[in-house]
């Protein structure tokens, strides 16, 4: 089916008997319907987010969608079948018996269940597709060229380590490392001083492809099962020194943290966008790159927020403060490119594969989207409502992403939270 054309799925008029799905200001109406994974009472189960709650998918299944539940997979539960029926049987217009049987055996409240990662990461490939933050970062290092030559022809990435990617709300221990003194010759091996987050949208995939056949661009999408929020936390001082010649390594395996929940390609079909316009000048993408259909609707347009959180502000009783706001439709290359291009080479992916986007960075300084960009490497430092100066994260600041799509005549859409709180090096509990 499309993931580009909305359906009846998408009827912002939709009701549901579950108030909490009703709230304009819920991430999870019925229109969304993001799936995750979880513990409760410790049974780990699937599940779906509606409203307040989430769903216990396989008894739900096994007793309204079919006698047994067959494929114990996340791409069953975000099946368009599966998402037609749990819309009826949580319309405002379902039967009492069927409410009551629901929310007594099926519905667990949120804040009840551990969250863990979706699928069991096999491979994580991380992209670099924002030109604003390319440039940014290319303007502090080569001001006079920066943005390297194959930017504009190919989506740059590098792989990542599946291992230490992470559920949201998991602490993240300050990385220790080997970074250069200035003015010195020799380096040291101490706890990283310029620690940053990067926000990012990731995807997984739902199906792989066989070693050595290429995804196409026309069919890239049909591998994607859904997004995820994405914060790739990075070692700045650590990664200076140790980026040349290969690129990144420990200053960004030690941890990435993901939001539990995976919005699937069919309820994010009201806010796909064209593709980002490149410039006069920039070149058209070469041809297993290049489709009229991704340029019409490989855009998506979700918002992105980033907050802090500091110790002072927690003792104090501030609210996060925000960062940044960015938005996912300003990536230069689109999911799908990055799928055909990851491919090309016939390299294989596998079903529950993460890819991330890179750093969602606007033109504007308020949509830069990690430190190193609004701080400007430091030389502009950011005053929080306490008084408090950040350059870099300090050990007790919690980085807060939000994530949410809205377009006129359709519901809002959320991605819930992506958190993590920072650990002193010598501190893990």
């Amino acid at each position: 089916m499309s993931f580009y054309q909305p359906n009846e799925t998408h009827d912002p008029n939709l009701k549901s008997w579950l108030e909490s799905a009703n709230d304009p200001n819920t991430d999870f109406p019925l229109q969304n319907l993001p799936v995750c994974k979880f513990i409760h009472q410790g049974n780990t189960k699937i599940g779906i987010a509606i409203g307040d709650f989430v769903l216990d998918f396989e008894p739900y299944y096994n007793m309204f969608v079919a006698e047994r539940f067959e494929e114990k997979s996340l791409a069953l539960a975000a099946s368009h079948k599966v998402r037609k029926k749990l819309i009826e049987d949580f319309s405002i217009n379902a039967s009492s018996s069927l409410k009551n049987l629901i929310s007594e055996h099926l519905l667990i409240p949120m804040n009840s269940c551990r969250f863990v990662l979706p699928f069991e990461i096999g491979d994580y490939t991380d992209f670099y597709c924002s030109i604003f933050h390319a440039t940014n970062v290319g303007m502090m290092l080569r001001p006079e060229n920066p943005l390297f030559p194959n930017y504009k022809w190919l989506p740059v990435g590098y792989h990542g380590r599946a291992s230490s990617v992470v559920i949201s709300g998991t602490k993240i221990k300050r990385p220790k490392g080997q970074r250069r003194i200035e003015n010195g010759n020799i380096p040291v091996f101490e706890p990283c001083k310029n620690l940053d987050y990067e926000v990012e949208v990731g995807f997984f995939i739902s199906k792989g492809n066989e070693l050595g056949k290429p995804v196409s661009i026309q069919e890239a999408e049909d591998y994607i099962f859904g997004l995820c929020l994405v914060n790739d936390w990075s070692a700045r001082d650590i990664q200076a020194w140790e980026y040349q010649p290969l690129g990144p390594f420990l200053a960004k395996s030690f941890a990435t943290s993901i939001s539990p929940f995976i919005v699937t390609m069919e309820a994010l079909a009201p806010f796909r966008v064209p593709a980002f316009e490149r410039p006069e000048g920039d070149p058209k993408p070469l041809e297993y790159l290049y489709d009229e259909t991704n340029q019409k609707y490989g855009g998506i347009d979700l918002n992105l927020e980033v907050y802090i959180q500091t110790q002072k502000m927690r003792e104090e009783g501030f609210e996060p403060y925000l960062l940044s706001r960015s938005n996912m439709k300003d990536l230069y290359w689109t999911i799908g490119q990055m799928v055909a291009h990851h491919t090309s080479n016939g390299c294989n992916l596998r079903v529950g594969d993460l890819i991330a986007t890179g750093t969602v960075s606007g033109r504007n300084k308020n949509e830069r989207g990690c430190l190193l960009e609004l701080t400007w490497r430091g030389s502009e430092p950011i005053e929080l409502p306490t008084g408090e100066i950040r350059r870099f994260l300090e050990d007790g600041d919690e980085i807060i992403m939000k994530g949410y799509c809205e377009r006129e005549g359709f519901r809002r859409i959320g991605f819930g939270e992506c958190r993590g709180l920072i650990l002193p090096a010598d501190q893990f509990n």
